[in-house]
């Protein structure tokens, strides 16, 4: 998100500056790595940038031109404006279990403390959130003041993610080793239990005529998860692992299925739309912003029903309404939340405000 907001008010003219690992000083915690040490450097890495990069952040701060506006995506606590990517306790409840999982993990109580502090002693003048139910969340539970806090959505890359034509179509069922005239379709995330893989996977047994494309995920996490299918619908499961784009995959689909515990604003929807896709996904973040259920979307309750019906439904919309007919219609569903328009959406704010250099906390 960072990166598109960048590079397009780069394009505008904008100058833009950077604090990240490297200024804060914990550059050594950045390169990611497995298992336990990868999670090790992770929690590190939040703690350094909540203390040490934060001393850090206000004093860049602090050195910027008269009128300059500070963002902040990360745990500094530092910047005229946040972005909330998601609250940390809400994604727990949603998933049962609450004490146990907040209590299993240390990093989680102190996140959860820092950020009733972020929200509680203004140090930011605007919390920009990207849903309407994350903004609820940070009045009603955090102790944000509402006048401090905005709805601003993630983007979508329209020019990078388009419909495929027949041919690409073709060309990626094909890759992917899918046979050409079947339903196909796609779930998108590392985080396979949260995000509703097996829910999927349980639906699309009882579904015959559809294919499953798995992106993402580690070998250890897709082993796991095929042990427990049958040969049949085994062999109606596609996985590509991690890879550095999507576009292939969502080339060969016809559906985005993301049945999720949590989200805050789930990126690869706006992508799956702006490629022509129809969506299936459950009501978590901004998916009641930005679907209804039609012939291009179906909100579905968490549950294995509910994603079947899901699919059920939208197969038969494309029985009687043609393919482009359907692509176009998803497009439009996305482009309201094009990376200019977001982009443009910030430029907006920042006239309103009056940036400060010194820290009020």
């Amino acid at each position: 998100m960072a990166a598109a907001l960048e590079a397009r008010w780069l394009d505008l003219g904008h100058d833009v500056r950077r604090f990240g690992p490297h200024e804060a000083g914990c550059a050594f915690l950045a390169a990611p790595a497995p298992g336990v040490r990868g999670r090790a450097r992770h929690a590190a890495r939040v703690i350094w940038f909540s203390t040490v990069g934060t001393i850090r952040a206000r004093r860049a701060v602090r050195a910027l031109p008269e009128g300059a506006v500070s963002i902040c995506h990360n745990d500094a606590l530092a910047g005229d404006v946040y972005v909330n990517h998601g609250v940390l306790t809400s994604a727990m409840k949603a998933r049962g279990h609450f004490a146990w999982r907040m209590m299993r993990n240390p990093l989680h109580l102190i996140t959860t403390v820092r950020d009733l502090y972020r929200y509680r002693a203004g140090v930011h003048q605007v919390v920009v959130n990207l849903s309407d139910s994350d903004c609820r969340t940070l009045v009603g539970s955090y102790g944000l003041p509402r006048e401090r806090a905005v709805v601003i959505p993630n983007g979508v890359h329209l020019a990078r993610f388009v419909p495929a034509s027949p041919s690409e179509r073709d060309s990626a069922r094909q890759a992917l080793g899918i046979p050409r005239d079947v339903a196909v379709a796609v779930f998108v995330g590392h985080e396979f239990e949260r995000k509703g893989l097996p829910l999927l996977l349980a639906a699309a047994s009882d579904l015959p005529d559809h294919h499953v494309v798995v992106v993402g995920g580690t070998p250890q996490q897709i082993d796991s998860a095929r042990a427990d299918l049958s040969a049949e619908v085994a062999a109606r499961v596609h996985w590509t692992g991690r890879i550095p784009d999507p576009r292939r995959a969502l080339a060969a689909s016809d559906v985005l299925v993301l049945p999720s515990a949590y989200e805050a604003n789930p990126l690869v929807v706006l992508e799956a739309l702006a490629s022509g896709l129809q969506v299936v996904a459950t009501p978590v973040g901004s998916v009641p912003d930005t679907l209804v259920n039609d012939d291009v979307a179906r909100v579905v309750d968490l549950s294995v029903d509910g994603v079947r019906n899901g699919l059920r439904a939208l197969a038969a919309s494309r029985r009687v309404t043609p393919r482009i007919e359907l692509q176009a219609r998803a497009r439009d569903r996305a482009a309201p939340t094009s990376w200019d328009r977001v982009a443009q959406s910030y430029l907006d704010l920042f006239e309103n405000l009056r940036p400060r250099r010194t820290p009020t906390v």
